[in-house]
């Protein structure tokens, strides 16, 4: 066994979700979709940042449910930026509901599923990377999809958010060759 990917250091909560989230292929197109969106609030923060978070934005966000999201307005807009859990911004925050309803636009849950899976055509792109310094920060593919999440009306979702997320979600694998956590 190698050496973790060692972007993860040594915090307990970020070597757990190294070890047994990240890379892991996410096929539930509701999951997919909240891990966009936290992604899209990462931007110019640390993941880290948002992983201590993660549970006061699921309560703060109704469970990352977009039927109930895409229906809000500066109501909740203005709430949500009193909510010292999660990170204030109104153009990520408005942007969540956009995506919401974009999300819905789109059909939905499997509908999601399907066509972000079908990028890779159903299964993980698996990467080579010996070391963190080849991993890339954007590729053509994150490009694509980005100009077409845009295209389809969402919102914080640029070539580097969408090559984070893709390997979040399991889209690609970018574990490094050694990782214990590579599982090819």
């Amino acid at each position: 066994m190698g050496e973790r990917c060692g972007w993860c250091g040594d915090d307990p909560l970020y070597v757990a979700y190294h070890d047994t989230e990240w890379g892991v292929p996410e096929y539930d197109g509701r999951a997919l979709w909240e891990k966009l969106i936290l992604d899209g609030f990462q931007a110019g923060l640390s993941w880290i940042t948002i992983l201590r978070k993660r549970e006061n934005f699921r309560a703060a966000f109704e469970g990352f449910e977009p039927e109930v999201i895409a229906s809000w307005g500066e109501p909740e807009v203005s709430q949500l930026l009193t909510n010292e859990g999660i990170i204030r911004h109104r153009g990520k925050i408005e942007a969540t509901i956009g995506n919401a309803q974009a999300y819905l636009d789109m059909g939905g849950t499997q509908a999601f599923a399907d066509r972000m899976w079908g990028y890779v055509g159903g299964a993980p792109l698996v990467n080579d990377f010996a070391s963190l310094g080849e991993v890339p920060a954007s590729t053509p593919l994150s490009t694509q999809i980005s100009k077409d999440l845009k295209k389809a009306g969402f919102r914080f979702c640029g070539p580097t958010i969408v090559y984070a997320w893709m390997q979040a979600c399991g889209l690609v694998n970018d574990h490094i060759v050694g990782c214990p956590a590579r599982q090819v």
